[in-house]
Order: structure tokens, then C-alpha cells, then sequence
């Protein structure tokens, strides 16, 4: 563009010079060795003009003649370059695809149309061939080379790293990370895996060095940087909880101001304040907590914050959680295990039923299993509850990469990635065993109408079949005056019809289990109710 716009500059400049002596008219003499030469001034300037221009044109012919050699090589040098770059690009597509004949054929090309010295992709090419044909001390050695060249450093360390990683050394993949670090501490991967290592070996304050080079470097968002270092201090914490309570608190506090839903951290900030004696400042740091993400761990600690608090004083801060979170799983559970603990049977039940409702789960069944042997003792009603919870889905639990704990880790010991452990139900047991004749909750409960306390029963008859397996029913009307014959799931012995004995004044007080009938077998059926109702077997 700047060629062509100076090109117009000087036609233009020419144009305005011969019009300008085209309005100028003159002669010009010119007397050389007693000739005279008279010619006009236009004509003059026209033949000096086409003499430069002959001259130029002269001088470009003879430059394209004394220069043709070297542009003759220089061509096909050019071409054989292309060449060798379109060997090195099929390749390297070869090599990532797999085709490791292809990958080869092109490596030997490509070394033989270019200088290896000067292009280092040629090594990766020879590298990566070597691996998908399965030469790893081959791949190794190109490894090394390339990781003592300046040029090719950071790519000869990642190749290193990711064979030590597949070998399972650890320490020494950790060993290059750490050496990729100090040449290039921008690089996402090496950076990574020197925090994931670090935090692997317990070491947290190098741990907290290396996040805060990888914020620098904007390798990892703000939000990220915040959580990460969140989860640092809390395992520094965790760590110093019983040899340096200040400072545990100090870090539990701030992975609180950073991640305000960490569960672990205020339960380590909790227990410190405890210790500590300041019982009011804990409940407002669990309290806190609690409100954005309710966690048995949190209630557990809430609820037993003074070793010394009665039952009932335990029922009551478990009712205050409830009040925070209403009509949440883990409100219900406490309130119905402290309620437990207090021998309030009829609220430990209702808030267990409704739990059962609003989630059922194995720990809901087993608590409810609980209750009734408290309560009732009998032992139909209690293997009742124990059967729904195999069939239950299993509790939720600290899970990462597959591995289930029963504690909070920072790290996971399977992938060592920092802060993959999530409160969840194992993605294994999600379905629980296989159980044949699952039950849903409100199905479940129906089964088992409440127990009536310290009521006086209504006088009724009751028939008890003698089966091998126990059967449950769920009447769906109310019974029938005559009775009729129920169809049960599966009986292998004849029924034997007794009636059951009739209710007094002098035994009314007693609490009376499974509905007014013998608390000994949740298998009872009633041969006066409806033909048309539902039977669940148990076992």
C-alpha cells in the first residue's frame, strides 16, 4: 500500500512538471567540439526522463541475472521447507489420532527435509511416536533431551511428569512439577500438581505459598483462589486443633469469611470456642452455618455443646435448630434423636415419620427402629423398621473419586485433587441392595399406624394366622363386619383362628404397641377386614 501511494506521487510529480514546461516553452543549445545541438526544453526532458528510466531498467535485468543461483536455491529450499512442515504437521495429526505407522513414516520424512536443530517439534514428533508404539525408555530419553534445551524445557518436564504419573512414581512427577514451577511458575498443570502434592504431604503453609503464586498468575479465578485457600487453612486447622487452639481458631475463622458454607471448618472453630468456654460464640458460628447448609456434623455439635446439659436442655437446642431450617432432614433427625434421648416418644416419632416422609434413608428406618424398641419393645415392630432400611438407600457420606469416608479430607487419597470431597449419597448404594418389594415411606408408615399410649383400646377381635412368613397389611378401608378370607403373599401353613382377649379397665394404663394387638409379630392379619386391602411381605 505505502509502494503504490509513492508510485502515484512521482507520476503525479512528473505529469505537473511537463505541464509546467509545456506552458514555459524554450530552446535549449548545447555546443560541444564545434557542433551545435538545439533542441526544444519538452524534448529535452522527455529524453532525460526515458534515459533514467533505460538505465533502471537496465540495472533490474542485470540483478535478476547475477542473482538468479541464489533465487534458484532459495526456491527450492523454500519448497522443501513446506514440505517437511506439511511431514511434521501430518505427523503430529497421526500421533494424536493413534496411527503410530503413519506417525513414524512421517518423522523420518520430516527429518530428512528438516533440520531437527532448528525445529524442536521434530523431538515431540519422535516422542510421541515412541509412545503409541509402546517405547517408553525410548519416549523417556526424547524427554530428557528436550528438558535441557531452553526452547523445549516446559515441554520435555510435562512429558516427564505425565510418564512418572503413569509409572505411579509420585515423588518423582512431583520432582518435575516443582522444577517446572521454578522456570515457569504460569504454567497451569505443573502449578497444580505442586498444590496437589504439597497438600497430599500434609505441608499447608507451601500449600498457601503456591495458591497465592497461582492467583498472581491469574491461573485460577478469584472465587476458586478463595475456596482453595478455604480449604487450606481448615486442614491447617484440623491439623493444629489440639497443639494450638489460637491458631486453630484463627484459620478456622477465615476459611469462614472465605467459604461460609464450609462445614468442616466450623466445626473446628466450634470445638475451639468450646474449649474455650465461649459456648455463646460457638452456637452463632454453627448457627451461621447452619442456615446455608444444614449437616449432621453442625447438629451434633450444636446439641451436645455442654458435656453437662440434661436431656431435655438438649431437646431444646434441637428444637432451635428446627426453628432456623423448618421442615428440613437434618432438623427432623436431631429433634427426633434428642426427643429419644429424652424419652418424648410421641415427638421422636412424629419428627422421624416426617423425616421418613420428606426423605427416606437408611439412618431414618434405623432411628425409627430405635424408638419403638424404647418404647414399645416389641420386637415384630422393631425388625419391621430394621427390613425398611435395607431397603432403604444408604446415608450420605464424604465421597471423592468413589471413596466413601466418614470424615471430611481435604485431599482425595485416590486422585489427590484438592477439596473433591462432597457430602452425598455413595453414586454406588444410591438404589440401595437389591431388595425385592421396596416400600415407599408414606407406604411404610400407613403399614404401621401410631401406637396407641395410655388410651383405652377399643374391645375387639383378632384373628392370628400361623404363617412361616410374616406378612403386613395395609388396610385401605375400614373392616368389614362379616369376615372373609384374606389373601396373603405367600402362606405355607394353615391359619388358626384364636380370638384375641379383650381389653380392661386394670391394663389400660399400659402402653398398648402394634395398634392394640400382641406385640409380637408385625405379621398379624385381620380376617374381618376388607377382602380388598394391601399385604406386604417382610422377609
Amino acid at each position: 500500500m505505502v509502494r503504490l501511494f509513492i508510485f502515484l506521487l512521482v507520476v503525479l510529480g512528473l505529469g505537473w512538471s511537463f505541464a509546467w514546461l509545456a506552458d514555459r516553452p524554450g530552446l535549449l543549445s548545447i555546443t560541444w567540439q564545434d557542433h551545435l545541438i538545439e533542441t526544444s526544453l519538452m524534448v529535452a526532458a522527455t529524453m532525460l526522463v526515458a534515459v533514467i528510466g533505460a538505465v533502471m531498467l537496465l540495472w533490474w535485468i542485470v540483478g535478476i541475472i547475477w542473482t538468479s543461483p541464489f533465487s534458484v536455491r532459495r526456491y527450492f529450499r523454500a519448497r522443501k521447507r513446506d514440505r517437511g512442515y506439511q511431514a511434521l504437521s501430518t505427523g503430529l495429526i497421526a500421533a494424536g489420532a493413534g496411527n503410530a505407522l503413519l506417525a513414524r513414516k512421517m518423522s523420518i520424512r520430516t527429518r530428512s527435509l528438516l533440520n531437527a536443530d532448528q525445529e524442536p517439534l521434530i523431538h515431540l514428533l519422535d516422542a510421541q511416536a515412541a509412545l503409541i508404539e509402546g517405547k517408553y525408555d525410548d519416549a523417556r530419553a526424547k524427554f530428557e533431551s528436550m528438558s535441557n534445551d531452553p526452547e523445549t524445557r516446559e515441554l520435555g518436564l510435562r512429558g516427564l511428569y505425565m510418564e512418572a504419573r503413569r509409572l505411579g512414581a509420585n515423588e518423582a512427577a512431583r520432582q518435575y512439577a516443582e522444577k517446572a514451577v521454578e522456570h515457569a511458575p504460569y504454567l497451569p498443570w505443573a502449578s497444580q500438581a505442586t498444590l496437589e502434592s504439597q497438600s497430599r504431604s500434609g505441608r499447608w503453609d507451601e500449600a498457601l505459598e503456591t495458591l497465592a503464586q497461582q492467583r498472581a498468575a491469574n491461573i485460577i479465578s478469584k472465587s476458586e483462589a478463595e475456596r482453595l485457600r478455604a480449604v487450606l487453612l481448615t486442614a491447617r486447622a484440623g491439623e493444629r486443633l489440639e497443639s494450638d487452639p489460637s491458631g486453630a481458631r484463627e484459620d478456622s475463622t477465615d476459611a469462614l469469611k472465605l467459604a461460609k458454607d464450609l462445614v468442616p471448618a466450623a466445626v473446628i472453630s466450634a470445638k475451639v470456642l468450646l474449649r474455650q468456654e465461649n459456648v455463646r460464640k460457638a452456637a452463632s458460628v454453627l448457627e451461621g452455618v447452619w442456615k446455608l447448609s444444614p449437616h449432621p456434623d453442625i447438629a451434633r455439635t450444636y446439641v451436645r455443646a455442654r458435656s453437662g446439659d440434661s436431656t431435655l436442655d438438649r431437646l431444646k437446642r434441637a428444637e432451635k435448630l428446627e426453628a432456623i431450617r423448618p421442615n428440613n432432614i437434618e432438623s427432623l433427625l436431631i429433634v427426633a434423636q434428642a426427643a429419644l434421648d429424652a424419652q418424648d416418644f410421641s415427638k421422636a416419632r412424629g419428627r422421624a415419620e416426617a423425616a421418613a416422609r420428606v426423605e427416606p434413608s437408611e439412618r431414618v428406618y434405623l432411628l425409627l427402629a430405635d424408638i419403638e424398641e424404647a418404647e414399645t419393645g416389641d420386637q415384630g415392630r422393631i425388625r419391621y423398621w430394621m427390613q425398611q432400611a435395607l431397603r432403604a438407600p444408604r446415608n450420605a457420606a464424604w465421597v471423592a473419586d468413589g471413596f466413601v469416608s466418614e470424615n471430611w479430607l481435604p485431599v482425595s487419597p485416590v486422585s489427590g485433587k484438592l477439596d473433591a470431597f462432597e457430602w452425598k449419597i455413595p453414586f454406588s448404594q444410591l438404589e440401595g441392595p437389591l431388595v425385592e418389594g421396596k416400600v415407599a415411606a408414606d407406604e411404610a408408615i400407613a403399614a404401621l399406624p401410631p401406637v396407641v399410649v395410655n388410651v383405652q383400646p377399643p374391645v375387639e377381635t383378632t384373628r392370628r394366622a400361623e404363617v412361616t412368613e410374616p406378612t403386613i397389611v395395609i388396610e385401605k378401608k375400614p373392616a368389614a363386619a362379616a369376615p372373609e378370607p384374606a389373601v396373603a403373599t405367600k402362606t405355607t401353613a394353615p391359619e388358626k383362628v384364636t380370638p384375641a382377649p379383650a381389653k380392661t379397665q386394670e391394663n389400660a394404663a399400659e402402653p398398648v404397641p402394634f395398634f392394640g394387638r400382641p406385640p409380637d409379630d408385625p405379621g398379624v392379619k385381620d380376617q374381618d377386614a376388607d377382602p380388598t386391602r394391601t399385604r406386604l411381605r417382610l422377609f
